[in-house]
Parts: structure tokens; C-alpha cells; sequence
């Protein structure tokens, strides 16, 4: 019996060796479940073995995903359609992922490996759901902060702009890209990079608050350094070189000459003058410039434009000669004169004194204003030293050539106060012909100190010619002449002696000024203003007044009215004097009388005796 079993073990153990030997090979989870016809299973037309089942949930264990994991997983792309990723995960089923959490990886495809977190193990139809932009907040942190110790390049995708720059979506985080930081030169248009993935350097990290701030600038700078220091290396006077317009100021032009500005100086833009220099260049215009200069480091360099081309003199026709007329526009305007630019970069000085034949000058504005489209004759040429000169008073005949036969001395006419001086009126008979009226010349009566008291900038006089000078161009001018001179009737009706009744109409220093007329004043020493009552006459106060000095040949009158009741009181002290006298003579006494007179007198002292 023991024999029996022994053999009996023997042979099963044998046995199940041979069938460990040739037992089938373990089954590939992901075969199993592209042959397997799950509707048939859960029709229940096809049966699975318990055994199988069992053996493929073992598999499944040691070989699929637990998505009850909340670890993040790498999963590959498998399929792509209009909204979502399907991405295989290594798990029982493929999960999905919304394109819109691959935004800032627009060129995504079938293959890519991307890091995924399990967002829904199973959805309302049994899908499972992944998520990318959770996948990526996790790890991102700590990517941030590697990438900025190790300085390397991270790839962002730009979201939206925000104030002083934009939000840039790195890792899954949202950096802040300043303006100043996305580009060497100074961007415009924030919105052409709005959607678009660029690559970054992170600059700053503050690791309390959660911040990243990006640079796409810092990427690009050391590499334009090199180009910088290779240009610098080159750069030699007269060379020219293309550049791109970087930036326009009122003064100049800022070129990038590929990494190295220079300045090209508004007077070197163009040969014509110019306002502003966006009259010439445009921003991000490609042009080609000449260095001109540059200092001892090559930090500021000075370009050109304009001596790229021909200098426009040196264009200039030979047929241009003095003496003939030219046409042109006004560029520029100065108080001795105007340009006239008669030739693209040609200009001509129009000096003032050369605008009009009045030799009394005025400001070029009163003339020509600047876009004034003008003809002008050509009164010097110095091609040499580049400079011309204009006239405008040579298209028009010099009014001075028949000056005798149209202004003759003792001639009347009407003019046009221009100008004052202390000492007289610049008047204007007509366009180039002025004339002087001294201020002794403008008023027989008025005593003027400046001729602002008489008349005013564009009043018309009446004048007439006193003196006329030819050569040296002077008219010597009178107003007053143009009338009778009121000192010769005056003179009978304010003779010495004469009595006025007049009032004080301003008190002075020695006396006062009284008015009898639009043309007579006198003047009242004080002296002379004393009343009978012994007061003295105020302003305003009206009375009798005696001349007594009339003076025709320096307009002198002056009046007393003291002498009225002092010659008054003489008259009648004479009076008395004379009658006192009379009377004194008709009453002379005789001898009879006298002896009479005697007897009284010696009664009367005897009466007072007796008593």
C-alpha cells in the first residue's frame, strides 16, 4: 500500500510538471480586450470561464492604471477630433481631454506624450476623463522654480492681455509678461500675440505670493549683444548700412541697424527743410544710411539720410543767373526775412528791406507767410558757398523814380500813420513812400509831448510836403500846414490888455492853465491867481482874466486875473486922489476968514476960563 502511494504521488507530481510545462502562455490584457466580444458577453451569448475572468483581472492589476489613483500619469495621444484628446493611459478604458486645456500647444498630435490627472473615473456614458491643465498646476511649481534656478527656456502660451502687459500661460501657471519685456523694441500692438506660443526666460519668482514674471526680451538680448559687438567691431565712417525705423522723435530718427541704434538728426533726413521727420521716414520702414560719425565706445552713433543723395545745389541749373526771377514756396519764416525754396533742398533769403520799397522796415510776417507759392528775382549767387538772395520789391517799378513830379514840395495829400517815434509820425503815402511829420509839425495850439497824444497807428492824415530829399530818399512831412495858422486872427483877439472870462482847468506847480478856446490856453503865474479877498482861485473855479503877455512866434499867452481888481483899486485911488485934491483947492482959506477963525478960537478959550 505504501508502494502504491507512493507511486501515486510520484506520477501527479509528474504530471502537473508536464502540465506547467505545457500550460498556455499568460494572455496579453490589451489582446484579451481587442478580441473580446463584449456584447456578446453581456447578452449572455457568450459565456467566459470564471477561471479566464479571474485570470484577467489578475493582468489587469499587475499591468493597468488603479484611475483611483489621484498620482499624475503620462499617457500618449491616440486620437484627435474637433473637441477633445483621446489619450491612452495605460488604464482599463481611454480617457478624454477638452482641446481647450491644449491652447498653449496648438501643434498637439496623435503620438505626443502629455501628463494627465484623473479627473471623473467614469462619466454619465462610462467614459473616463482626464485632465491635462490639473496635471500640469501640480507639477508645474516646482518646474517654475527649476527652470528659474537652472535659467532655462521655458514655452508659454500668450492668454490675453492685462495692464502693462500680458498673461502667459507656463506649465499650467499664469505669468505675467511685461510690455517692456516682450521685445527689444517697442511694441505697438499687445493683441498680434495674444494666442500665439513663445518661449520665455523666468525672471522673477515670488514664492509668498504665488507670482512668475516672464521675459521673452531676455532671450533675445544675448544674442543681439553678440550681433551688437559684431557691428560695433565693423562700423567705420562713410559706411552705409540698412536699418529698420525704430522710433520717431520731433528731433530725429532712431534706426536698429540690427541690434546697434543710431540717430539720424532731423537736419540730416532730408536736403528741404522739414516740421517733423514722419513727414519723411515711416515707423518699421527699411532704408539704407550712411554713418556719419560716432563716439570713442560707439555708443551713440550719428547716421544720415539726405547724403545718400546728391546735394540739390549742386543739381542747380547753370542757367540760373542774377537777375532773373525765380519761383518758389516760403519754408521758413524769421523776423529780417523769409526762405523761398526754389528748388527741392535750394533755398533763397528774401531780407525784409528787400520786400518793399518803404525804407520803413517792418517784420517779414507783414509781407509772406509761410506756403505763400511766390515769384522773386535773383539779387545774389554764390554757388560756392551754397547761398542765394531774393527780392520782392524788384518785380514792382521804384516809386521814388518820379518822386519830384507826384510829391512835389507845397503838395497836399492824404497817408497812413505806420510808425511813432519820440521825436515825430512816420506816415505812408503809398507802398514805399514815407514820410516824417516832426511833432512841432502836427499842431499849431497843442503843446505835444509824444505823438501817441495826437493820433494813432492807422489813422489817415492830411499832410503836405515841407522838404524832399532824392537821393537820401527822405520826405519831411507837415500836418499843421494843412491848415490857417489860428495865431494870426488870435493875435487882435487876445491882444495885450485884453479881458476873458475863463476857467481854471489844471492846477500846476507855478500857477494853473486856463482855456478859452480849442486852440488858446494860457498860463496864470500864481501871483496872478490871488482874489480880491486875498484867496486864491481853485481848479474849476471861473473868473476874469487880463493877457497879459501874448507871444505869436513861440504860442505864448499868459493871463492875470489878480491884475483886473488890482488895476480897478488903482483906478480908484486916482479917482479919490484926484477928487481929494479938488476939493483941497476949492477950499483954501482967505485972511478974513482966517482972522475970523482966530477970534472964535480965542473966544472959546476965554469962555472955559471963566468957567
Amino acid at each position: 500500500m505504501a508502494e502504491e502511494k507512493t507511486t501515486t504521488e510520484e506520477t501527479q507530481v509528474a504530471e502537473a510538471v508536464q502540465a506547467e510545462k505545457t500550460e498556455t502562455p499568460k494572455q496579453d490584457p490589451q489582446e484579451f480586450l481587442k478580441n473580446f466580444d463584449w456584447d456578446k458577453y453581456e447578452e449572455g451569448i457568450e459565456r467566459v470561464e470564471d477561471s479566464k475572468l479571474e485570470e484577467f483581472e489578475k493582468l489587469v492589476e499587475e499591468n493597468f492604471v488603479d484611475t483611483a489613483d489621484e498620482e499624475v500619469v503620462v499617457g500618449t495621444v491616440t486620437h484627435i477630433t474637433d473637441r477633445e484628446a483621446i489619450i491612452d493611459i495605460n488604464a482599463k478604458s481611454e480617457g478624454v481631454i477638452s482641446l481647450n486645456e491644449f491652447r498653449y500647444n496648438p501643434g498637439l498630435k496623435v503620438g505626443d506624450k502629455v501628463e494627465v490627472l484623473i479627473d471623473i473615473r467614469e462619466d454619465k456614458s462610462g467614459q473616463l476623463v482626464l485632465s491635462h491643465r490639473k496635471a500640469r498646476t501640480i507639477k508645474a511649481w516646482d518646474r517654475v522654480n527649476a527652470a528659474h534656478d537652472k535659467e532655462e527656456v521655458v514655452t508659454g502660451f500668450v492668454k490675453c492681455r492685462t495692464k502693462g502687459g500680458m498673461i502667459v500661460d507656463v506649465f499650467g501657471i499664469e505669468a505675467f509678461l511685461p510690455g517692456s519685456q516682450i521685445d527689444v523694441k517697442p511694441i505697438r500692438d499687445y493683441d498680434q500675440y495674444v494666442g500665439k506660443t513663445m518661449e520665455f526666460k523666468v525672471v522673477k519668482i515670488n514664492q509668498e505670493f504665488k507670482n512668475v514674471v516672464v521675459s521673452h526680451k531676455a532671450l533675445i538680448e544675448a544674442d543681439i549683444e553678440e550681433q551688437k559687438k559684431e557691428i560695433i567691431s565693423q562700423l567705420e565712417k562713410g559706411q552705409v548700412l540698412e536699418g529698420v525705423v525704430k522710433n520717431i522723435t520731433s528731433y530725429g530718427v532712431f534706426i536698429d541697424l540690427g541690434g546697434v541704434d543710431g540717430l539720424i538728426h532731423i537736419t540730416d533726413l532730408s536736403w528741404s527743410r522739414i516740421n517733423h521727420p514722419s513727414e519723411v521716414v515711416d515707423l518699421d520702414q527699411k532704408l539704407n544710411v550712411v554713418i556719419l560719425d560716432f563716439d570713442d565706445n560707439k555708443s551713440r552713433i550719428q547716421l544720415g539720410l539726405k547724403q545718400l543723395e546728391k546735394h540739390p545745389w549742386d543739381a542747380l541749373g547753370d542757367e540760373i543767373k542774377v537777375g532773373d526771377k525765380v519761383k518758389g514756396k516760403v519754408v521758413v519764416i524769421a523776423d529780417y526775412g523769409a526762405f523761398l525754396e526754389v528748388a527741392e533742398g535750394v533755398e533763397g533769403l528774401i531780407h525784409v528791406s528787400e520786400m518793399s520799397w518803404s525804407t520803413h522796415l517792418r517784420s517779414a510776417q507783414d509781407f509772406v507767410k509761410v506756403g505763400d507759392e511766390l515769384e522773386a528775382v535773383v539779387l545774389t549767387l554764390d554757388r560756392e558757398d551754397r547761398k542765394m538772395s531774393l527780392g520782392l520789391k524788384q518785380l514792382t517799378p521804384d516809386p521814388w523814380t518820379d518822386i519830384t513830379s507826384k510829391y512835389p514840395v507845397g503838395s497836399k495829400h492824404k497817408g497812413i500813420v505806420r510808425n511813432f517815434t519820440n521825436f515825430g509820425v512816420f506816415v505812408e503815402l503809398e507802398e514805399g513812400i514815407d514820410g516824417l511829420i516832426y511833432i512841432s509839425d502836427l499842431s499849431w495850439t497843442k503843446k505835444i509831448k509824444h505823438p501817441s497824444e495826437f493820433v494813432t497807428v492807422g489813422d489817415t492824415l492830411e499832410v503836405e510836403v515841407l522838404e524832399l530829399d532824392v537821393e537820401g530818399r527822405k520826405l519831411s512831412l507837415g500836418h499843421k500846414q494843412t491848415t490857417e495858422n489860428p495865431w494870426d486872427k488870435y493875435e487882435e483877439e487876445f491882444a495885450l490888455g485884453t479881458e476873458h472870462k475863463a476857467s481854471i482847468s489844471e492846477i500846476v506847480d507855478k500857477g494853473a492853465v486856463i482855456e478859452f478856446n480849442k486852440d488858446i490856453t494860457a498860463f496864470v503865474p500864481q501871483r496872478h491867481m490871488e482874489k480880491e479877498d486875498g484867496k486864491k482861485l481853485g481848479k474849476g473855479e471861473e473868473a476874469m482874466f487880463k493877457i497879459i503877455e501874448f507871444n505869436k512866434e513861440f504860442k505864448r499867452v499868459v493871463a492875470s486875473h489878480t491884475a483886473i481888481f488890482k488895476e480897478e483899486e488903482q483906478r480908484n485911488v486916482k479917482a479919490a486922489r484926484k477928487k481929494a485934491a479938488t476939493q483941497a483947492e476949492e477950499s483954501k482959506p482967505t485972511l478974513g476968514d482966517a482972522n475970523e477963525q482966530l477970534q472964535a478960537l480965542k473966544d472959546r478959550m476965554e469962555g472955559k476960563k471963566k468957567k
